[in-house]
């Protein structure tokens, strides 16, 4: 993966649900492992959430955050 890749991901917004306008890298973990039971949407968001699901799991977060360009924390 490159690394402008994962800082897209981080700073990619949630487009819809409940959690709309967010970045995917502050998603709470319960609703990225939602997505992970129910299945991931296609895609290149489907993918981005998958990977923040693994950056959840493996307790990442704290490492990604200097890379959010939000001010949302």
């Amino acid at each position: 993966m490159e690394p402008d890749e994962l800082k897209r991901a981080i700073n990619q917004i949630m487009p819809f649900g409940k959690y709309a306008g967010r970045p995917l890298l502050n998603l709470p973990e319960p609703y990225l492992v939602w997505f992970h039971q129910k299945g991931f949407p296609p895609g290149k968001l489907g993918e981005q959430l998958a990977l923040m699901y693994e950056v959840k799991l493996n307790g990442l977060e704290p490492l990604l955050k200097p890379l959010l360009e939000s001010n949302e924390k």
